[in-house]
């Protein structure tokens, strides 16, 4: 067994590490982090499921659902072996168009549930963002510290994922008014996205004077 752990901790300094031991120490906490949330967001929408009245954010939950769970086995598949998962990353795709409604409108303020019964679709459908805002701001910081280059593709693939799933969550939210988005007055907003022009030309070299000799 020492004779085992002393091989293996040579060939981690001469680089030739086994698949399964190709992790950094920081990328095995943050991919544990990413996981558990994982776990966590996919229980979430399991309780959160008996609660939901609207057939639309019944459908978006088991979709979701569905897409997690297969991301989630694939991400443990490679963080175990270290190798490629047996099959390819997806993308996911929302079923709702992009369209925005801007403006407020009068609405009585929100105040905490006092029993699961008062769980409406406005309060499901934000708990759903809330996980999967929170799922990729864990992922992105796994992907910067991840060593492992088969998993850091993995978390890094499933990123624009979580937005997607966020982004329509957001729309669902916005089209039944549980979601407003304000916008600025016309000229504030024209000047504010008419704050910065293009870069141009190439970036002009200096002479470093320490090294000019005398």
């Amino acid at each position: 067994m020492q004779n085992q752990q002393e091989q293996m901790h040579q060939n981690m300094h001469t680089g030739a590490v086994p698949p399964q031991m190709n992790h950094g120490g920081h990328e095995v906490f943050d991919v544990h982090e990413v996981l558990s949330g994982a776990v966590g967001t996919m229980e979430q929408y399991m309780l959160l499921r008996q609660h939901v009245k609207d057939p639309e954010l019944l459908s978006i939950l088991d979709r979701q659902y569905q897409f997690m769970q297969d991301e989630y086995n694939i991400t443990v598949e490679c963080f175990k072996s270290g190798q490629n998962p047996s099959k390819p990353t997806q993308s996911y795709k929302m079923n709702q168009d992009n369209d925005f409604v801007y403006g407020l409108t009068p609405s009585q303020p929100k105040k905490p549930a006092q029993s699961p019964a008062e769980l409406t679709d406005a309060c499901v459908s934000s708990m759903m963002l809330g996980s999967i805002k929170s799922g990729a701001s864990m992922k992105t910081i796994a992907a910067l510290e991840t060593t492992n280059p088969v998993v850091r593709r993995v978390l890094a693939d499933s990123i624009p994922n979580c937005i997607e799933m966020a982004y329509e969550l957001s729309i669902y939210q916005n089209k039944h008014h549980y979601y407003q988005v304000p916008q600025l007055a016309q000229q504030d907003m024209m000047q504010m996205v008419n704050s910065f022009a293009p870069a141009q030309g190439m970036m002009q070299q200096t002479t470093n004077i320490n090294n000019i000799s005398h």
